[in-house]
């Protein structure tokens, strides 16, 4: 490995930098405080960033990257394909990879290249089995922002702030001229447990004045076609019908966002929009709130149970949830806007 400056990095130093993270979309926007940092310390320096093909859009048409490189799970499978992969990185002749994914997948495309390699460190490995089979309660140690900084200590760059950033261009704005003076709703989610009930969005939206546009994937359209029944006219279904520029450009018209703990909390932050954010069985200890970004949880003593959410409460009762009533919520909503 070429040595950079005796090992000292110095604000002169012209560095190859690439940051890997590969999914998904929140997490993706969650590294940009980390690329505004380390083009603050090192403005010359050449930023490349590696992504999956699939969520390019979550960090596309940031400035502070010089490179988006695009990993095609599909074309590069197996140990020969991340080999091959990487060698094909390695001709970039970095000097510091970042890994803020820490996967088999990083790791191993990490250890191909020639470069210092800085290691995003996640939770202790023996904790997820334990949180898996219900032995202990899953407590994050510190927010994942805070957490994709700890090893860029070593660079000097250290943590200030989380300020996230999602672009996109202007076109997609003129494509929205349809929607004026509305709100938006994500109740979609990963997992079945951090999904808000969709009787309690259909309650909440028939309090709420004005029009409501619902967001989120194709497999979201039958739910949502369900709070539009009971909301009525005043509710739009556009599950399936948007793009992620597309949704981070609606959601930054829209006079606030209601959502679970999803990537529309996460693009709501990016493009400075209002944003009242559902927690129930994971821990709303990864992120900082603010009075744009407010949070919504019970808090009850069996939360947070899970690290990603499940297909089912453990527990059988799903109060985490449940008992954020929407009369709750709205009353949240309604001395917060």
């Amino acid at each position: 490995m070429r040595k950079i400056l005796n090992n000292k990095f110095k604000r002169s130093a012209k560095l190859k930098i690439l940051v890997i993270r590969l999914s998904s979309i929140g997490d993706i926007i969650l590294t940009t405080p980390v690329l505004e940092a380390i083009k603050d310390k090192y403005p010359d320096a050449i930023l490349d960033f590696l992504v999956m093909d699939k969520f390019k859009d979550a960090i596309s048409g940031n400035r502070y990257i010089d490179n988006l490189i695009v990993f095609e799970k599909e074309k590069f499978k197996g140990i020969s394909g991340i080999i091959q992969f990487s060698k094909k990185l390695n001709k970039n002749h970095y000097d510091i990879i970042l890994d803020l994914h820490s996967k088999i997948r990083t790791i191993l495309i990490s250890s191909f290249i020639n470069g210092k390699v800085l290691k995003y460190k996640k939770r202790s490995w023996w904790k997820a089995p334990l949180v898996r089979f219900r032995w202990i309660r899953y407590k994050v140690d510190d927010t994942i922002v805070r957490n994709y900084f700890k090893p860029l200590n070593k660079l000097e760059i250290f943590y200030t702030r989380e300020k996230l950033k999602f672009d996109y261009q202007k076109k997609y704005i003129k494509s929205l001229k349809n929607f004026d003076d509305f709100i938006v709703m994500a109740p979609g989610a990963a997992n079945y447990t951090k999904k808000w009930p969709k009787e309690y969005f259909s309650e909440l939206g028939k309090r709420l004045r004005g029009q409501i546009v619902l967001i989120g994937g194709k497999d979201d359209f039958d739910d949502f076609e369900f709070i539009i029944n009971e909301v009525g006219d005043k509710c739009v279904n556009l599950a399936g019908k948007l793009n992620l520029k597309e949704s981070g450009a609606l959601i930054s018209k829209s006079k606030y966002v209601i959502t679970n703990d999803s990537g529309p909390f996460h693009i709501a932050r990016g493009v400075d929009t209002k944003v009242f954010v559902i927690f129930g069985p994971t821990d709303p200890g990864m992120f900082e709130y603010d009075e744009d970004s407010i949070l919504l949880f019970e808090g009850l003593q069996c939360s947070p149970c899970s690290l990603h959410g499940d297909k089912k409460c453990p527990k059988g009762h799903f109060n985490c949830m449940k008992e954020l009533t929407p009369e709750k919520v709205y009353k949240f909503v309604s001395i917060s806007i």
